[in-house]
């Protein structure tokens, strides 16, 4: 059981950092094979991984972890076009709402840890941009993402006994 649970760790922290990689799909194929692994245990894992892995944007969004030099654009030496100018213009303005609102985030995080909607990706970035506090940041996350992932994990199991009773 630990293998696994260590497996789901990784898996967890990789979907986190790499948005391409479904935990959601990895979830249900665990449980769907081994069904021992109590829904808990495979919440827990799953919070802990996905926040972890997150802890990279939010850190880099919030100015705390600098990013290596070949993770940066390079300048162009042409004018940036209208259409980037109006893009970056709509960023700065969200970044300075972010700035002067902080407390909002903490709402938008956590629906968003628990539902996935917005996009947890999109969330984390904005709270560390926002200045929300680490440690909110981590106690959001964890509590939204353990409700999220254990409520997936039992499906199956409600699922199946909802059908054989």
């Amino acid at each position: 059981m630990l293998g696994w649970l260590g497996l789901t760790f990784g898996v967890a922290f990789g979907s986190a950092i790499v948005p391409l990689i479904s935990i959601e799909v990895f979830v249900i194929g665990l449980v769907t094979q081994q069904p021992h692994i109590s829904w808990w245990w495979i919440g827990l894992a799953v919070a802990v991984g996905q926040v972890l892995g997150k802890m990279f944007y939010f850190l880099a969004a919030r100015g705390s972890l600098h990013l290596p030099a070949f993770m940066h654009r390079r300048k162009k030496e042409k004018p940036p076009s209208p259409r980037r100018l109006k893009w970056k213009a709509r960023l700065d303005g969200i970044r300075d709402r972010c700035h002067r609102h902080p407390h909002w985030m903490f709402g938008t995080h956590a629906v968003s840890s628990v539902v996935g909607l917005p996009p947890f990706m999109f969330t984390t970035v904005l709270a560390g941009l926002a200045g929300m506090s680490s440690w909110l940041f981590i106690t959001t996350g964890m509590v939204g993402r353990f409700a999220r992932f254990s409520v997936l994990a039992a499906s199956p199991g409600l699922m199946a006994g909802w059908l054989l009773h």
